[in-house]
């Protein structure tokens, strides 16, 4: 496949098929990381910080009422003795 390269102010820019983005997970995003390797121009999809959206789950599943805890209130044989 052939893009034309087009002349924007000062720079050259692409339009580059909605088709061709979704075949590797771009459709849907609002950035891309570019980098040269090899000759090549790259995109990729941008790195999700560990834990993205871990704090909206939480807060639905507690909405929902789901969140009792799985192995019930348990302690230590002994944890009656600790002084905190």
């Amino acid at each position: 496949m052939e893009i034309a390269i087009r002349s924007i102010g000062n720079s050259k820019g692409v339009v580059l098929p909605k088709a061709l983005l979704a075949q590797v997970g771009l459709d849907d995003e609002t950035v891309a990381v570019v980098a040269v390797e090899n000759g090549a121009i790259v995109l990729r999809k941008p790195v999700k910080p560990v834990r993205a959206g871990w704090a909206q789950a939480a807060e639905a599943i507690a909405a929902a009422g789901d969140d009792a805890l799985l192995m019930g209130e348990f302690s230590n044989a002994a944890d009656s003795e600790l002084a905190w």
